[in-house]
């Protein structure tokens, strides 16, 4: 066959032609540079559960905050519910441990000396001491008005710093319209840091507060060592706001000691800062 003059042979291809898959297959063999590894097909089925796995970890992650922010929040709420509560706890009274009264100081360092070297005593566990302290208010007309029993408490909490108890009758007794435990008045012991508390403030700011104070009688001991003192008004102690009470309220005191007899309760009262009357005969307020 003679060949047209500017025209390039065509070869005819030998064998069956091929198919489009393979022809697809050799564009994209040439197409690729060298050193790459073909693709191979993709798996449906394997690339439905790769879709699925990455659903359930994006839903995992978003679980996991919410997780860690319950307690996050929680730690916030308590936080908020101390910080609340503080002002509460700075409002209660203050411990007293580790205080020392200047009453107790001045009793083991000037009074026991004083009280051995006057009386004598061969052991410093002789020398008298204070026990307690009983303050008790009574109260003959609660049974026709019950609200007295609040204003007492007030009044004792304020001067003594620590809530009272109530004392009850008893026994009935029919002329008085009494029967048996009906309260019928207030108590508060006071002992430790507190009784020198308020034998310090009773002596010091109290007693001078008495209109015409000449002194406390002397009357007042039992015999053993113990004395019982009455006071009229309850507004001798400034703890207590006289815009405040309801009544003018009686108290009796009574400081019990460790003394054997009456002269010495007497001289460890006196040491303690008691002014006691000159005379027997002359009258206390």
């Amino acid at each position: 066959m003679q060949e047209l003059p500017g025209t390039d042979r065509i070869e005819e291809p030998q064998g069956e032609p091929a198919s489009g898959a393979e022809q697809s297959k050799a564009r994209a063999k040439k197409a690729a540079p060298k050193g790459a590894q073909p693709k191979t097909p993709r798996d449906p089925k394997a690339a439905g559960q790769k879709a699925d796995a990455a659903k359930a970890a994006s839903a995992k992650a978003e679980a996991a905050p919410a997780k860690a922010g319950a307690p996050a929040a929680r730690g916030r709420d308590a936080a908020a519910r101390a910080k609340a509560a503080k002002p509460a706890e700075a409002a209660k009274p203050q411990s007293m441990e580790g205080y020392a009264p200047r009453l107790r100081e001045k009793y083991r360092q000037e009074i026991i000396p004083a009280l051995i070297k006057e009386f004598g005593y061969k052991n410093p566990m002789e020398v008298p001491r204070a026990v307690k302290v009983v303050v008790n208010i009574g109260l003959g007309e609660v049974k026709d008005n019950p609200k007295v029993l609040e204003a007492a408490e007030r009044d004792l909490v304020a001067i003594t710093g620590q809530k009272p108890v109530t004392t009850r009758a008893k026994k009935s007794i029919a002329n008085f319209k009494l029967r048996q435990g009906m309260a019928i008045g207030m108590m508060v012991t006071l002992r430790g840091a507190r009784m020198y508390e308020f034998l310090d403030r009773l002596a010091s700011i109290a007693m001078p507060r008495i209109r015409d104070f000449r002194g406390i009688p002397i009357n007042g001991f039992d015999g053993r060592g113990n004395y019982s003192l009455g006071l009229r008004e309850q507004v001798m102690f400034p703890e207590v706001d006289f815009n405040q009470i309801d009544k003018i309220r009686g108290l009796q005191i009574t400081v019990v000691t460790t003394a054997r007899n009456d002269e010495q309760a007497r001289r460890l009262l006196t040491l303690l800062g008691f002014a006691f009357e000159k005379s027997p005969n002359a009258q206390a307020a």
